[in-house]
């Protein structure tokens, strides 16, 4: 089965960096569902975590039906929440946190918000899973918000816990990884003297800022990409890949393939190292399917 993944759209964002909220690159993708059978929506499809969600919902909506419609009645679409988009199952997710597992299967009527966008995308068959879908034999993908919780401070871009331990545990299941949610500063609080958690944590902040809601736009300017960029591929394959290897081996996934997004950068790149984007001792091989979000920070010798 011929299948597209694509992931972080944060349809709705507040600086409108949505990039498929344009219809030129909307136009691109909807020219590259031909020939496929299947489209994963790999997380963060809509930015629900900015407090708009109204204006989120209002913009993803024509973007979903158009997809929706290119795709007609014959083919799949797989939804697979992340964390910004995490209201649109959130509250099902709570009820059913016990039994979740690596691809849990939800109705796609199962919250109002949800029933709503898969009205959006008909007539395209939809499902929903999360936090995972196995693609095909040995294939995992997940949308790897997960990873957050080996890092400090918990959030995209910290460093990895290392010695200070891993959370949770080896044998965790889907429902412990749910247990989180503690802000990244009132975690590394807890583990780091203030005077080494604030700055990671300001740092983080910057890393992540075209997405956040209080970044002031001067930050945004492309002038400190190279910075930024090249700090970014050391991040991935230091922190946020062997973060991403934990969860797998934490959560008992037996993948030859995982597939992620969540970190907005695309991966393995010419120049990374391929053996960061194994797993140690011939484990899974990491694929990272970038984002369709505009990210001055990050563009750095790109058009």
């Amino acid at each position: 089965m011929r299948t597209l993944i694509i992931s972080d759209l944060h349809l709705g964002g507040r600086l409108r960096h949505d990039v498929l909220a344009r219809p030129r690159p909307l136009a691109r993708l909807l020219d590259a569902l031909d020939g496929i059978d299947r489209l994963v929506l790999l997380g963060d499809t809509i930015e629900l975590m900015e407090g708009r969600s109204r204006h989120a919902m209002n913009v993803a909506e024509p973007v979903l039906r158009a997809i929706g419609r290119c795709l007609g009645a014959g083919r799949e679409l797989i939804l697979v929440p992340g964390n910004h988009d995490a209201p649109l199952v959130r509250s099902w997710v709570r009820r059913h946190r016990e039994s979740l597992h690596v691809q849990t299967s939800i109705e796609p009527t199962a919250t109002p918000a949800l029933a709503r966008v898969g009205a959006w995308l008909k007539p395209a068959q939809i499902q929903v899973r999360y936090p995972g879908v196995w693609l095909a034999p040995g294939v995992w993908a997940t949308h790897g918000h997960y990873l957050n919780r080996h890092l400090t401070p918990e959030s995209t871009y910290g460093i990895l816990r290392g010695i200070l331990g891993e959370l949770p545990r080896s044998g965790a299941s889907p429902g412990d990884y749910e247990l989180g949610g503690r802000s990244s500063l009132i975690q590394a609080t807890g583990l780091l003297p203030r005077p080494l958690a604030t700055p990671l944590h300001d740092l983080s902040d910057l890393a992540r800022a075209s997405t956040m809601p209080s970044v002031r736009r001067h930050l945004l300017h492309r002038r400190i990409a190279p910075l930024t960029s090249a700090l970014l591929g050391q991040q991935m394959q230091r922190a946020s890949i062997p973060a991403l290897v934990h969860v797998v081996r934490q959560l008992g996934v037996d993948a030859q393939w995982v597939v992620f997004g969540h970190v907005h950068r695309l991966g393995p790149i010419p120049g990374d190292d391929p053996q960061q984007w194994r797993g140690a001792d011939g484990g899974a091989s990491i694929v990272n399917t970038g984002s369709w979000l505009y990210e001055p920070l990050l563009v750095h010798r790109a058009t």
